[in-house]
């Protein structure tokens, strides 16, 4: 069975790439659309013209920008606020999402056996 082509409300990637800005902003959630309609900040402008220069080592503070359609198939890099780069490929799925929601900024807390100074309750409770 052939995979279905990815659809983004109802227009497929190609059809996507030919629309300007504003159409776009016409098809994401409220909240993007008012991002994208207020424009495009001096920073967001920067990663843009790298993405549009096919540069290889493209690294951004930029958390808030919108994925729009001419960033498919771009490989970044987002800050997460630790001093720490998450590389991202940009996928069709990602569209109208922001790129600060796949650089998390927190990690799971793994917690090991209690510290010095635990109380004996808390000593008790067994370590999975």
């Amino acid at each position: 069975m052939a995979r279905k082509e990815f659809e983004y409300r109802g227009r497929t990637v190609e059809e996507l790439k030919k629309m300007d800005l504003k159409e776009f902003a016409e098809l994401v959630p409220a909240r993007e659309r008012r991002t994208l309609t207020r424009g495009i900040t001096e920073q967001q402008k920067i990663v843009l013209n790298k993405i549009r220069k096919n540069s290889k080592k493209i690294r951004t503070h930029c958390r808030d920008m919108v994925i729009i359609p001419e960033m498919i198939g771009v490989n970044l890099k987002i800050h997460n606020g630790k001093k720490e780069w998450v590389d991202l490929t940009i996928t069709s799925e990602m569209l109208g999402h922001r790129l600060g929601e796949f650089a998390l900024t927190r990690k799971k807390v793994a917690h090991s056996a209690p510290g010095v100074g635990a109380t004996r309750s808390s000593a008790a409770i067994s370590v999975r």
